[in-house]
């Protein structure tokens, strides 16, 4: 897809990260989560860009304590299944055992949209609850303010829009 620039759409990488608990050794849930995106050089991974930081609520709603979250881009040759096993690796370095789903976790790192791509399967692209969540949609608009969802084709504008408006996002 070409926007009116001419500049390709959909050929960029966005990663969700985030945290509500400390990884051994950090400050807080963001310090852990800075230095996991900092760490992803060690798998030829390359940081584009990463969104401003937002505090929010845990979905769905729980006592847990809130969340640190950001968008992260990335540019990598790798495909999408090594990708996503490279970052369940790095998940479980920093401390992460997969219990329960929606449960507290000291990091959290999904693929949201790997160059447009639409899967069904074991790994599901773009991300299946993307368009559901406050906590991704807000820092992704903030990276790629034109960005439209690959299967909709919707924009983020007004997938924020159609948000839950009991889902609370604020930049930390």
């Amino acid at each position: 897809m070409i926007n009116k620039d001419k500049t390709i759409l959909h050929s960029r990488i966005f990663l969700g990260i985030g945290a509500n608990l400390t990884p051994d050794g950090f400050a807080g849930p963001r310090e852990g989560c800075l230095a996991a995106i900092e760490s992803l050089a060690e798998d030829a991974i390359e940081v584009v860009a990463v969104s401003p930081w937002y505090k929010t609520a845990p979905v769905p709603a729980s006592d847990q304590p809130w969340f640190q979250n950001a968008v992260v881009e990335i540019a990598t040759d790798m495909a999408p299944e090594t990708l996503i096993s490279v970052l369940h690796d790095r998940e479980a370095r920093f401390g992460r055992v997969r219990m329960m789903r929606n449960e507290a976790r000291v990091l959290d790192i999904d693929i949201l949209d790997f160059k447009g791509e639409v899967r069904h399967g074991n790994l599901v692209l773009p991300h299946p609850r993307l368009h559901e969540r406050a906590f991704v949609l807000i820092p992704l608009a903030d990276l790629a303010p034109d960005w439209r969802h690959p299967r909709t084709g919707e924009l983020i504008d007004q997938l924020i829009r159609d948000l839950d408006p009991q889902q609370v996002a604020v930049r930390a």
